[in-house]
């Protein structure tokens, strides 16, 4: 009878159950796994905070993510010195400083922008202003990082440095530098060498998205007027009509320009460091969460970088801007295959002046119309075939 309550005991009340990777032979199968395919894995994985949290793991992982080739850090939010708000509130002030750039595009343009130089850069003294942070997770030095409402951030370049390997490096803004009017479309892309090899921005005044009921994002007040017959209802010639240079149509696109320009040579100048210290690079690609613009670097530019020094602007901390030559598309009324419609739609082309002489193939529209994703590619298309129009532009 002992036995038997010993037996319901036992069914009733089981020993725990410890589970473990190991086998009855005692082998730890996970060991098994070679290293090229965990680190086919991490390179999958690509974010720079959950690869250091990858890090601490085990040791055999903290000695293989050093070795991934594929990182993206999404930069979490600016950090001010002066500021004891948490740090989505500095991010939120950031922007409003940024949204300035708009208004003051011709005079004091290059301000905000001297703040997003002590971000991306290497950290310096403690009176610097700001700073651009990836949040706690992410393997960087554990000297010089900054704490914050009890959260630990980072500098991008302290981030990498532990990287020794990294091939292909996405770097991600929390929000583009160009505060624009709610409605307004400003998209950019720019490549970089030493200097600037070529920019493509695409604008719309306002955009109406296609649906039961066309949604109007915006409404249309710079007057740039209408096209149509299946363009919006009156007879369009691909020319620009006189209204747009009477009523503000194009001193919008010149600041559209310029501040797009500003904002690309900004981000160039910062990544100096990053250039410098990563000599594995085969491809930098430095966006934003808004998708605003982008710039891109490949092999061959960052190469061209290493070996020639950019030319730093006087006034500010950015690239200097060379003299331009410049094409622009104009389509008052532009209705895109998925019935996305563009209102005051420009696209401008931009090459330095001594670039576009000494090649021939500038008159080859195949960089500009493969400039933007979709539906915005196909905008890009649409506008390359209307009337083109020269403009000059000297460095600043």
């Amino acid at each position: 009878m002992s036995s038997l309550r010993s037996d319901l005991t036992t069914k009733i009340y089981p020993e725990p159950y410890t589970y473990t990777y190991t086998s009855v032979s005692g082998i730890d199968h996970f060991d098994r796994l070679p290293d090229s395919l965990l680190l086919l894995i991490f390179n999958k994985i690509g974010d720079v905070k959950a690869l250091g949290r990858c890090c601490v793991v085990s040791r055999r992982f903290h000695s293989l993510v050093p070795q991934v080739e594929n990182v993206v850090v999404r930069v979490d939010c600016v950090i001010s010195d002066d500021d004891s708000s948490s740090a989505s509130g500095s991010s939120d002030k950031s922007r409003g400083a940024f949204s300035n750039l708009f208004r003051l595009v011709f005079g004091g343009i290059v301000k905000p922008f001297q703040a997003l130089g002590q971000f991306l850069g290497p950290k310096r003294s403690s009176s610097a202003s700001s700073l651009l942070a990836v949040g706690s997770g992410a393997s960087a030095g554990d000297d010089e990082d900054l704490d914050q409402g009890g959260v630990t951030h980072h500098s991008p370049t302290q981030v990498l440095k532990n990287f020794n390997e990294i091939r292909f490096l996405r770097i991600e803004l929390p929000s583009g530098e160009l505060g624009i009017d709610d409605g307004v479309l400003l998209k950019w892309r720019a490549d970089f060498g030493s200097t600037l090899d070529n920019c493509v921005i695409l604008g719309a005044s306002s955009v109406i998205y296609p649906g039961p009921t066309k949604y109007l994002l915006s409404q249309d007040n710079n007057g740039d007027g209408y096209c149509g017959n299946g363009n919006g209802g009156v007879d369009d010639n691909g020319s620009i009509p006189e209204s747009f240079y009477t009523n503000g149509g194009l001193k919008l696109r010149v600041v559209w320009t310029i501040s797009s320009l500003i904002a690309a040579s900004a981000r160039h100048y910062l990544l100096q460091p990053i250039i410098a210290e990563h000599k594995t690079l085969d491809s930098l690609v430095l966006t934003d969460a808004d998708g605003q613009g982008v710039l891109c670097m490949n092999r061959d530019q960052l190469e061209e970088l290493r070996v020639k020094p950019l030319s730093a602007s006087s006034a500010s901390k950015r690239t200097l801007v060379p003299a331009l030559n410049m094409r622009l598309w104009y389509a008052p009324h532009l209705e895109l295959t998925d019935g996305t419609v563009l209102k005051g739609a420009t696209l401008v082309a931009i090459r330095p002046s001594e670039q576009s002489a000494a090649k021939k193939e500038v008159s080859d529209g195949s960089w500009v119309s493969a400039a933007f994703e979709e539906p915005y590619g196909t905008a890009a298309k649409m506008l390359v075939k209307r009337r083109t129009y020269c403009l000059e532009m000297n460095s600043f």
